[in-house]
């Protein structure tokens, strides 16, 4: 299974669970977490469940093109299942058996290993998933997102496609990875690679950074006095990137570093309470949406249910009534059309005429 099969069936099998498949984000993120389809909807009470490929950027982690599994730019793929499911590892192990992976003959160990987001004030509980010994996916259950309580708690997927394809394909150096065809993850990715490492750690005006993480703070601050939690977040975001690019850099000191952390982290806290606000005030849609679509789907459990508690001459019964039925409302709804063309031809041959409004 090459890469890019290796994403369409996780795709294909999270999409046919119920997720909402959304796209990655259009400006940089260090993690899937940080995406708002994430962020944002794993606040407040109503239900979601999304799934989706996100590009992470994390310049401190890059060598150059060198490591052969560590990289500035990777690719995550993101699970959020709102609330909780009760079976979510066994939904999780049925994932990796479309993948092709045979668990019986793996070791599939969950290591105990808690989460935390400094920057966006999140952190959750939960376990890395090691499988033969590498980790290739962690899994969190939100209990704080930019400092508020996730209540209900939302379970995070997150899938690490490089090591997981890398496990797939028996490949030692990532940048051998079969993409699709003839194409390797390096042919797609070690240029932009090694110039993005030169950038990250040597190239990067730090001055021009700093002027720019002001610039995007108050911009962020701006736009959450005007309640536009959405562009507000995009600034956050900014924030956080350049706060990256300036640790990368070596720019800051301890004390310099944890005070703009602490300025970003306020700012994520802001979009978390806005959004929030904003969502009680719409009267949270997605609870009633999820609301009414269980009552629907219990009225068919209902109907269902009851059809198999019958004989079947009962059921053929009910179906013979109902085709009896439609056929009556046919024959009356014929009669009456009959009648008023025979009325409207009567009116014809005296000689009436009849006006029609145009327009």
């Amino acid at each position: 299974m090459n890469f890019q099969e290796m994403i369409l069936a996780l795709e294909s099998f999270w999409g046919n669970y119920g997720c909402v498949i959304q796209q990655p984000y259009h400006t940089e993120v260090g993690a899937g977490t940080m995406n708002p389809a994430t962020f944002f909807r794993a606040l407040g009470p109503e239900p979601w469940k999304v799934a989706y490929v996100e590009p992470s950027i994390r310049p401190t982690d890059g060598r150059y093109g060198e490591n052969p599994n560590r990289l500035q730019h990777y690719y995550q793929y993101q699970v959020i299942l709102k609330p909780s499911p009760d079976d979510v590892q066994e939904v999780y192990k049925d994932s990796l058996r479309r993948l092709g992976i045979e668990l019986a003959q793996h070791d599939l160990r969950f290591v105990e290993d808690d989460w935390e987001s400094p920057t966006l004030g999140a952190w959750g509980v939960g376990w890395e998933v090691w499988l033969d010994g590498m980790e290739i996916t962690q899994f969190t259950y939100f209990q704080q997102v930019g400092g508020s309580d996730a209540r209900p708690v939302s379970v995070e997927i997150t899938y690490g496609l490089e090591r997981l394809a890398m496990y797939i394909q028996k490949v030692s150096n990532v940048f051998n990875l079969c993409w699709v065809g003839d194409l390797t993850y390096g042919d797609i990715h070690h240029q932009g690679e090694v110039q993005f490492c030169r950038y990250n750690f040597q190239e990067a005006d730090i001055a021009a950074l700093s002027e720019l993480f002001s610039a995007y703070e108050k911009e962020a601050r701006r736009l959450l006095d005007r309640e536009l939690v959405f562009p507000a977040y995009d600034f956050v975001l900014k924030c956080s990137h350049t706060f990256n690019l300036l640790e990368a850099r070596g720019a800051m000191g301890v004390v310099e570093r944890t005070k703009l952390m602490l300025r970003v982290r306020e700012l994520a806290r802001r979009c978390a309470e806005l959004y929030i606000t904003q969502r009680e005030a719409l009267g949270f849609p997605l609870s009633g949406k999820a609301a009414r679509d269980a009552s629907k789907k219990d009225g068919e459990t209902e109907i269902l249910s009851r059809l198999a508690s019958e004989d079947i001459e009962t059921i053929l019964a009910w179906a013979d009534a109902a085709t009896k039925g439609l056929y009556s409302m046919g024959k009356t709804y014929l009669k009456e059309s009959e009648e008023a063309l025979l009325e409207r031809l009567r009116g014809v041959s005296a000689g009436k005429t009849t006006a029609h409004k145009i327009g």
